[in-house]
């Protein structure tokens, strides 16, 4: 994916700002019968939420253009996440509606807007992005607007083979997705229970704020460390977020309703509206520290998520109660005009600038911060206009809820027709996805193909070239597993076996092998973990936003397990050379070696290939077809190998193989992207699946025979 940090462009923060329409913002407790005046003032407009909703997306505006100084504004979705838990809790609790009733005024207030962006979005790439992106958008399109995106980002960013390519155009649908299930979940709770229980609503809404709330934290603390994809995008991982805002809501209706049903002294009510006072700014620097002293190396969600999201809550506790603001109070601060006009556009601004972004970026290339200042500041022009012609007009209009429902499943329908369209085109512009026979390599020479053969159309196709995959995706296990499953191709039950082992590196290479096993009758054993090096060398994963201790536990299971069991005919070495310094990589492959030495077989090394370092598959599609717009540095594509340059091949007596003369031919400083007809790699350093199956005649020539078991 690229492989992420979860508060970056490619893992967007992004929020739904619709938990209360525009200009309404409000919240209150249920009405009571001996309840007076204060309970009805706490349900009167809130003019400091719309501000802080204005600060909220100004941070992650400010992100995504990356305005220096705003590192961690990715936070302003866990304030809008507080938000809208307190605002939704506090009109279930207050006022008792059917949950057709509520879904139609959520869906009328949100998915319209939604649904022009989308539309609009998919006209735009259908011109502006090249075939390739027009199908991942399509794809996206149709899990943004069927309120899953959040869902298939997880699967993407958790994907290690689907590493490297751009952010998605829709990438910032994902909080949306999290949002409308949060409605789905609290309406069905607080709603269903309150009518079996209509005397204790609000005790079913503190039951269920709790209970969801503790279970989603322990979910959000256990998958940041372990998958930091799961714990930032998934839906169980954030409902404690809208549980924080929740609590508020519940707190703010009892200290409302207590108030007014029990006048204090003059004493007592000043102290009380001090604290308060004093946990609204606290609230407020909560917040602004998030946005100021986090960045991309802050492992998130996490618990660094609980200071912007509590302080969120905070403020919104702390004008809430249902006494009238001071001008000590942080909500008059935030209940200025300005703040409060962001606040107001906040939703279809939000919406319209990723894309405006993303887009720009995919035709003009990376885009400085003033340019994408520029261009988001741009974005607030269709935003006003949606907010006007849009928002305003279906909000004004009739409350029942069939119309809200009609226009709900209007605003899902014109999307998704809007995304197959766009899908079927771009196939049809990419060619076939089928898979292609592997034209035959030449076993040494510096011709990547065999005299003779050709390659009559690119292969593989743009439309299978992300696709192009080792077979056995299993064999490549999760970030957080610590052993390799037994995974073997060939003749699986010969007491014979080659072992390849290394990172996802060494994984493209299974296809290379196979035929040199399967000649043999062999089995062909392979044990690879993405992003973890065979060398004894201790690294960040930025998926995880930590040390990757379990790729060191691997390693030592790894190791520990060949020395254990039947010794193999060979193990081959493969892997990124690009994990630490050089002397790092002596030393860590010093270490390595001398425990594969001690098990007394054969050792093969498979060099690491060129790292194209841009998406190439992506490249070729934007080039119409010129390969040579796609060529890439040689000088960045190659790190010194201490395994090949520093001797250590020779010294533990290693068969060494490097295909990197023959994919980059030559002494000129660029390396090709397409070689004879062949598309050499299906991301920004991994080659297809196609050249590995080109490469096999090679690799069995150098690994040649070997010594009889």
């Amino acid at each position: 994916m690229p492989t992420a940090v979860p508060p970056n462009p490619a893992r967007t923060p992004g929020a739904a700002m619709t938990a209360a329409p525009a200009g309404v913002t409000t919240i209150g407790p249920p009405p009571r019968r001996t309840a007076p005046a204060a309970p009805a003032r706490a349900a009167a407009f809130r003019p400091d939420i719309e501000g802080l909703r204005g600060i909220a997306v100004l941070a992650v505006l400010c992100f995504h253009a990356a305005v220096p100084g705003v590192t961690g504004g990715y936070v302003g979705v866990d304030v809008f996440f507080a938000i809208s838990g307190f605002l939704i809790t506090g009109m279930l609790v207050a006022r008792p509606l059917g949950l057709l009733d509520f879904a139609a005024r959520r869906a009328r207030r949100i998915l319209p807007a939604a649904a022009v962006v989308l539309v609009a979005t998919a006209l735009a790439g259908g011109l502006l992005l090249d075939p390739l992106r027009g199908t991942d958008l399509a794809r996206d399109l149709l899990a943004a607007a069927g309120q899953f995106a959040n869902w298939r980002f997880v699967d993407q960013q958790t994907d290690y083979l689907a590493a490297g390519r751009d952010p998605s155009v829709l990438q910032h649908f994902w909080s949306l997705g999290v949002e409308n299930q949060f409605y789905v979940l609290w309406g069905v709770l607080l709603l269903g229970l309150g009518r079996l229980l209509p005397r204790r609503r609000t005790g079913v809404a503190w039951l269920v704020t709790l209970l969801v709330g503790a279970g989603s934290l322990l979910l959000c603390l256990r998958w940041t460390a372990r998958s930091a994809a799961l714990g930032y995008f998934s839906t169980a991982g954030r409902l404690w977020e809208f549980a924080a805002g929740a609590a508020a809501a519940l707190l703010a209706h009892r200290l409302a309703v207590g108030g007014a049903r029990a006048p204090r002294g003059a004493a007592r009510a000043r102290l009380g509206r001090w604290a308060l006072s004093l946990l609204g700014w606290l609230g407020a620097a909560a917040v602004l520290a998030a946005v100021w002293r986090y960045d991309r190396s802050t492992p998130f969600p996490g618990s660094a998520a609980l200071l912007p999201a509590l302080g969120a809550a905070a403020v919104l506790l702390a004008g809430g109660s249902g006494r009238a603001p001071s001008r000590t109070d942080v909500g008059r601060l935030l209940a200025t005009r300005p703040l409060r006009a962001v606040g107001r556009l906040s939703y279809p601004w939000y919406l319209w600038h990723w894309p405006v972004l993303m887009i720009a970026q995919a035709r003009l290339g990376p885009l400085p911060w003033t340019t994408a200042g520029l261009l988001t500041l741009a974005s607030a022009v269709p935003a006003w206009l949606t907010l006007r012609l849009v928002e305003a007009p279906l909000r004004g209009g009739s409350a029942a809820p069939r119309r809200g429902l009609s226009i709900a499943a209007a605003a899902l329908v014109i999307p998704l027709i809007a995304g197959l369209t766009l899908g079927g085109g771009t196939v049809r512009a990419l060619g076939g996805t089928e898979a292609t026979r592997a034209p035959v390599g030449a076993a040494d020479g510096a011709e990547l193909l065999a005299p003779g053969a050709q390659v009559l159309t690119l292969t593989p196709s743009l439309a299978r070239a992300r696709t192009d995959f080792p077979p056995g995706r299993d064999c490549e296990i999760p970030l957080a597993a610590e052993n390799s499953p037994r995974c073997l191709f060939g003749d699986e039950g010969s007491p014979d076996r080659v072992v390849l082992l290394g990172d996802s590196h060494a994984g493209q290479w299974i296809s290379a092998l196979l035929p040199f096993a399967e000649r043999r009758h062999w089995a062909l054993e392979v044990l690879v973990k993405p992003g973890c090096p065979l060398a004894r060398i201790s690294v960040r994963n930025d998926v995880l936003g930590r040390n990757f201790t379990e790729c060191d536990r691997w390693r030592e299971n790894t190791l520990a397990r060949l020395a254990g069991g039947p010794a193999p005919r060979l193990v081959v070495m493969a892997g990124l050379n690009r994990y630490g310094d050089g002397q790092e990589r002596t030393e860590g492959w010093t270490s390595t070696l001398d425990r594969l030495a001690a098990l007394g077989v054969p050792l093969a090394y498979l060099a690491d290939t060129p790292m194209a370092g841009k998406d190439i598959p992506t490249c070729l599609a934007a080039s119409d077809g010129r390969s040579d717009a796609c060529f890439f540095p040689r000088e960045s594509a190659f790190e010194p190998d201490p395994m090949v340059a520093g001797g250590l091949a020779s010294r533990y007596g290693v068969r060494v193989l490097d295909v990197g003369p023959v994919l980059c031919p030559g002494s000129g400083p660029e390396c090709p992207a397409v070689l004879q007809g062949v598309l050499l790699y299906r991301d920004s350093g991994h080659i297809t699946d196609t050249v590995a199956r080109v490469l096999a005649p090679r690799l069995e020539r150098a690994l040649g025979p070997l010594p009889a078991g």
